[in-house]
């Protein structure tokens, strides 16, 4: 089965400044792919790319199947986007908004209606349904620019940062409806300022730094790069007496307890397991300012 995005060598300057340099990666269809990295690294100039948004300087790139450069109308006909703000007109109300995508989609105007209603109950904007967007709150635009990514499910969906700003409730069921796509076929590629939704989301990250790919693998995997679990020995107001690396089975943790001696008995214990945060802190750099894409293009 060919992959659903194939990048080879890919390669964006601004001038003297190179934001890409030589990115290589690929992603398999139905897979959850989270791009991570720091602010600059490269990640709204990787998807721009892959979205037929901004011209490689060099390199090949393949989403659904169709080169990006020589077959962008082809691409966009298969993948859906969400970018870091909120695309929703705001003179038109939520149902407007949605209704008006799915007709520009190909829909009936009877299944936009039924997809539209479908979409506001999915993301909690049925209340708001027939309020102008101008008077909705940030968190309740962040909502509907999202819910029109879905209103005709693409091959790839792009997601670009796409729970910033929304509260965690929203936050969940966001992350549900993308598993659900996932296991329903549809490839997700996404990044997120959140290690968390990478970990609990993600088949897979990609560190991306200093515009190259420094590591991938499954979270899993990566977390595995920087240390093992560690049973920590707590004192009095908190104090770390003692760390102790176990494999985090059962029969590691007896042996890290049968270290203990009774002059650590009242110490209380904690599992201390390796996170995102910490194979990103390893893997990457100081961050630096964004490099942004310069507004003649952006």
């Amino acid at each position: 089965m060919s992959p659903a995005i194939d990048v080879r060598g890919l390669r964006v300057s601004f001038g003297a400044h190179t934001v890409l340099d030589g990115l290589d990666l690929e992603v398999a269809p139905g897979e959850v792919f989270a791009l991570l990295g720091p602010n600059g690294a490269g990640k709204t100039t990787a998807i721009s790319v892959l979205t037929t948004l901004l011209a490689a300087t060099a390199g090949t790139v393949r989403v659904a199947g169709h080169d990006v450069s020589s077959a962008p109308v082809e691409v966009r006909r298969r993948i859906a986007l969400t970018g870091q703000s909120a695309a929703v007109d705001d003179m038109l109300t939520a149902t407007e908004n949605l209704v008006m995508l799915g007709r520009l989609s190909g829909l009936t105007p009877r299944a936009a209606r039924d997809r539209a209603a479908e979409l506001l109950a999915r993301f909690s904007l049925s209340d708001a349904a027939d309020k102008r967007v101008k008077t909705f709150s940030g968190g309740m635009r962040r909502r509907l620019d999202l819910a029109l990514s879905f209103v005709v499910v693409p091959e790839v969906l792009f997601l670009d940062e796409p729970t910033t700003g929304v509260d965690p409730r929203s936050r969940l069921d966001l992350w549900e409806v993308i598993r659900t796509l996932a296991d329903a076929g549809t490839t997700v590629f996404l990044t997120t300022q959140y290690l968390e939704e990478a970990d609990l989301l993600a088949d897979r990250v990609a560190i991306l730094d200093g515009g190259r790919i420094v590591e991938t693998g499954t979270p899993a995997q990566l977390k595995a790069l920087v240390g093992s679990d560690t049973v920590v020995l707590h004192g009095p107001d908190d104090v770390v007496l003692r760390e102790i690396p176990t494999d985090g089975s059962v029969a590691g943790l007896r042996r890290v307890l049968d270290q203990i001696d009774d002059t650590d008995a009242a110490a209380s214990v904690t599992l201390r397991r390796p996170t995102l945060d910490d194979v990103f802190l390893s893997l990457t750099g100081a961050p630096r300012d964004d490099a942004r894409i310069p507004q003649e293009i952006a």
